[in-house]
């Protein structure tokens, strides 16, 4: 049977449609894109109010594609909404964070019993890390690796730890098992990922759990580079970034998630630092990684935001020079403490300050991309098309080469001579 994965959201959801996918190739089935499906999976995302109506929209498109096919809806909106989901109608299956290793058996037992399934469940501490993994996919050079699934910050605006639960690591032999299976089928570089990955090893109380795990990754013949993806400020320290820079493969790029560079506002939001804390961390990850590239989330318009407390972000992005901004304008999730916050900000100012912000953010990553002029950098090719071969160095930024031979999936030593508002322009060092 033909199936089609529609997927929103983060870089975690991407990689458990990935999996899904790869179980139903495993069993006979054929994934398909942009035609028709027996099958159309829909892997959601809760994360703001867009984020729930694209799901939706997603799900009437699967309907409207093929009215005999299976639809499955899983993911964060399912989890958090699954009688929403089951009130549009015409849904087989409705799963949430968990039991996506059946997905392939209940579709196939679907096309019988053609009654709604809800399988959403109560997420309770304790629960084990599920097995869901990637072996193979399209992208022949980097690849992400799920080491942990869940969070116990609470951040006041955020839904996420409601919709995917406490947290739980993954076991570190699973890890190794599917980055060594990765290194065998030709990729270069991962990217261990998760729901809140500075948690990892927390809940089966391991001290130096994350760290532990990026060396052991290390020593895996044919992974050449490592990433980590987003990860909470606090957990850096000297004697993380001593261990991290003695590992050659790791890649000098960094997402500390800052969401506000106000004081007052981290308050309200139940952030666990502050923002003279949070420049030590940049300054002191600066001092090991010269040419780090910092990259980072902040949300316009919380509730309560003065304009003084949107000045102090302003400053801040422009005091610490990020390569890159994810900007979001807030978006109130029911069921989250700051949903019932007074002084909810309108949306033409959230509007307007979003607009200031990402001009600020722009100019400050094209500093960055200048600074990275005349600098010797190793990119990963992953891209040869009429003579030019494009690929990301190691601190995260594109690179675009002219190659009289395909490089992709090579790694090669590049010097910058210029960029452009998208990429940076550079020579082979042969």
């Amino acid at each position: 049977m033909k199936v089609s994965i529609m997927t929103l959201g983060c870089k975690v959801n991407q990689y458990e449609s990935e999996a899904m996918g790869e179980l139903f190739v495993k069993n006979g089935h054929e994934l398909v894109e942009d035609e028709v499906a027996d099958i159309y999976l829909i892997n959601t995302c809760t994360v703001t109010g867009l984020s729930d109506r694209k799901s939706r929209q997603f799900i009437s498109k699967a309907k409207s594609e093929n009215k005999d096919s299976i639809i499955a809806v899983v993911g964060c909106y399912s989890q958090i909404s699954p009688d929403e989901i089951e009130k549009l109608g015409g849904i087989d299956i409705i799963l949430g964070t968990t039991e996506r290793y059946r997905i392939v058996e209940l579709c196939e037992n679907a096309i019988d019993d053609k009654k709604t399934i809800n399988l959403v469940k109560e997420l309770k501490p304790g629960k084990s890390f599920e097995p869901l993994n990637i072996k193979d996919n399209k992208d022949k050079t980097r690849s992400y690796i799920k080491i942990q699934e869940g969070c116990n910050q609470f951040c006041s605006y955020c839904i996420i730890p409601y919709a995917r639960g406490p947290i739980t690591s993954r076991d570190k032999s699973d890890i190794i098992e599917e980055a060594t299976k990765l290194a065998e089928n030709g990729y270069k570089e991962v990217v261990l990922t998760g729901i809140h990955v500075a948690s990892y090893g927390l809940d089966k109380r391991v001290p130096n759990a994350l760290i532990d795990i990026i060396e052991a990754v290390s020593h895996i013949e044919g992974i050449q580079r490592i990433r980590m993806s987003s990860i909470e400020p606090r957990i850096i320290d000297r004697k993380l970034l001593d261990r991290l820079s003695k590992i050659e493969k790791f890649c000098d790029h960094f997402h500390l998630s800052l969401q506000s560079g106000s004081d007052t506002v981290l308050k309200r939001m139940n952030r666990k630092y502050n923002i003279d804390t949070y420049k030590e961390k940049i300054e002191l990850i600066r001092e090991y990684y010269p040419y780090a590239g910092i990259t980072t989330d902040i949300i316009v318009g919380f509730p309560g935001e003065s304009d003084e407390e949107f000045s102090d972000t302003l400053k801040a992005v422009n005091d610490i020079g990020f390569s890159r901004v994810h900007s979001f304008r807030y978006s109130p999730r029911r069921g989250t403490p700051a949903a019932k916050f007074k002084d909810q900000i309108k949306g033409d100012i959230k509007k307007e300050r979003s607009k200031k912000l990402n001009e600020l953010t722009d100019k400050k990553a094209d500093d960055f991309m200048k600074y990275m002029i005349g600098k010797e950098v190793s990119v990963l090719f992953e891209n040869s098309e009429n003579g030019l071969c494009s690929g990301y160095s190691t601190n995260y930024l594109k690179v675009m080469v002219e190659g009289k031979s395909n490089l992709e999936g090579s790694i090669k030593n590049v010097i910058i001579l210029d960029k452009t508002n998208e990429f940076l322009i550079g020579k082979l060092i042969y």
